[in-house]
């Protein structure tokens, strides 16, 4: 159904792409891979139609086409879910799913024609919203099925997910594998992007894997592969080990604490205690409350019931009480909560303390600041110099630098949202080592992660949440990834 091969792009005196390619056949999932930078992003707009190769051809149905555009490629079939949103947040789940207008008749859009399209597609990824609803009102992974939506009312010939469960929940993203699968049962060509690895076993039928812009691995069936090739193949023969479990550090100094804390529909009685030194993992379902202890934290949520506690005692009423009183939120939502993707690194990593708590003075010292983000860059091993513009560092790196814009203004407590959502694998271990580091300097870490290897690699604990309350706790050698899983979905901890 496609192929590209010998494709070649060039970012000035940079090789984005050197002669990579990629077949993906009819009623299959071909799993594409690689690390942030290798490609696989400007592989997959070539073949979308936003970017325009400097060599190579793409085959569609075994016909060579070329596309100006992303709609030319839409006409012919291609349908792509990104990995950054592109929904509409002032416009209703409607209105996204038919952003070149719906059906009707004399240029009037009939919208009881548009919902009863909608409905099946809706049902079939369980995405249970009102169709007028505004999509700004909608979770990030609601938004993430809304745009896959969107894809398949298009009725496309190959589609391509990007990162298309990064945002989900456990059950969610389980449910959109299994759809993922059906598709391709119908006759589809899903091509298939995910840094994780152990899902990629589960969904596709082969594998191609780019590094450095070349195609290192090419359609081998899924059986002929496991997580430790993959890694090797995508890292060469230096990937990292996977990582140790960390000596839990010496706690001390303040401490945080939740004391019967309520906030209405999403928390109910909720206590707990955080010291410096430890990291404390958040888990569970869309909408168990995990989440909201975070935005509890960070003044985003102002509880109804019971106190949060920061330490030096601030009880945060508001995001920048809570900044102030030494608080770091950083959102796995890079571009849209995370980067001014417009302004370069040094303006984005010096941006908390310069702009959002004054420290730095009312005209501050750019030769100051750009050092002190030299030194930031150096120590969470950024990809980039200080004047790089933060859209065009990969995906990675640009996490690091939502991490910088808070480790610049010294917190106390780093609550971390998805920390690694769409971050390859070399990167996602650099950044549990620097989660570590950091707790080993006396922040107290709080993390909730739709990946659950996340929380089992990196947390001393992990708090469990089920409809607002904690129901469990899972410490030490008795945390692992099916203990977890059974906690969150039947509310008790597998026997250690």
């Amino acid at each position: 159904m496609l192929a590209a091969s010998g494709l070649v792009k060039h970012y000035g005196g940079v090789a984005a792409l050197d002669a990579a390619g990629i077949t993906v056949e009819r009623g299959e999932v071909h799993a594409l891979v690689g690390e942030n930078g290798a490609g696989k992003s400007t592989l997959v707009k070539i073949i979308s139609g936003t970017v325009r190769p400097d060599g190579g051809t793409i085959e569609l149905d075994g016909r060579t086409v070329q596309f100006a555009n992303a709609r030319q490629a839409a006409d012919h079939g291609i349908a792509i879910v990104s990995q950054e949103l592109m929904t509409f947040g002032d416009l209703t789940v409607l209105e996204n799913l038919f952003p070149f207008g719906g059906p009707g008749r004399l240029g009037l859009v009939s919208t009881r024609a548009m919902e009863r399209l909608a409905a099946p597609v809706l049902a079939e990824l369980g995405l249970r919203v009102s169709p007028h609803a505004r999509v700004e009102t909608l979770s990030l992974a609601d938004q993430q099925l809304l745009e896959i939506c969107r894809a398949l009312l298009q009725d496309p010939r190959v589609l391509i997910l990007d990162e298309p469960t990064s945002a989900l929940p456990r059950e969610a993203a389980d449910r959109l594998t299994e759809t993922t699968r059906r598709l391709a049962r119908r006759g589809l060509a899903v091509l298939y992007i995910s840094h994780f690895l152990e899902e990629v076993l589960r969904v596709a039928q082969r594998v191609s894997v780019l590094r450095d812009g070349r195609t290192v691995l090419a359609g081998e069936e899924i059986s002929a592969v496991s997580v430790d090739s993959l890694v090797t193949a995508m890292l060469g023969d230096t990937g990292p080990a996977p990582a140790a479990r960390r000596e839990r550090a010496v706690l001390g100094g303040s401490s945080l604490s939740l004391t019967g804390v309520g906030v209405p529909g999403r928390l109910r009685e909720v206590s707990l205690t955080a010291a410096g030194g430890e990291i404390v993992g958040l888990a569970g379902l869309q909408g168990a409350g995990h989440l909201a202890v975070l935005d509890a934290v960070c003044g985003r949520a102002r509880p109804a019931a019971g106190s949060v506690r920061l330490p030096g005692g601030t009880v945060p009423r508001s995001p920048r009480q809570a900044v102030a009183a030494g608080v770091a939120y950083v959102s796995g939502d890079r571009k849209g909560r995370g980067l001014m993707l417009d302004q370069s690194l040094w303006e984005n990593a010096t941006a908390v303390r310069r702009l959002g708590l004054g420290r730095d003075g009312f005209v501050p010292s750019r030769r100051r600041l750009v050092q002190r983000t030299e030194r930031l860059v150096h120590r969470l091993r950024i990809r980039g110099g200080p004047y790089d513009i933060a859209a065009r560092l990969s995906g990675g790196n640009q996490q690091k630098a939502v991490l910088a814009k808070w480790l610049d203004a010294d917190p106390a407590v780093i609550a971390l949202d998805d920390p690694t959502r769409g971050v390859d694998v070399g990167a996602r271990t650099e950044m549990h080592e620097i989660v570590r580091d950091l707790a080993c300097d006396g922040k107290i870490i709080l993390i909730a992660s739709t990946d659950l290897t996340e929380l089992v690699d990196v947390c001393d604990r992990v708090l469990v949440f089920q409809r607002g309350r904690i129901t469990d706790e899972i410490v030490g050698e008795a945390l692992s990834e099916q203990a977890l899983s059974l906690a969150m979905n039947a509310g008790f901890a597998a026997p250690s």
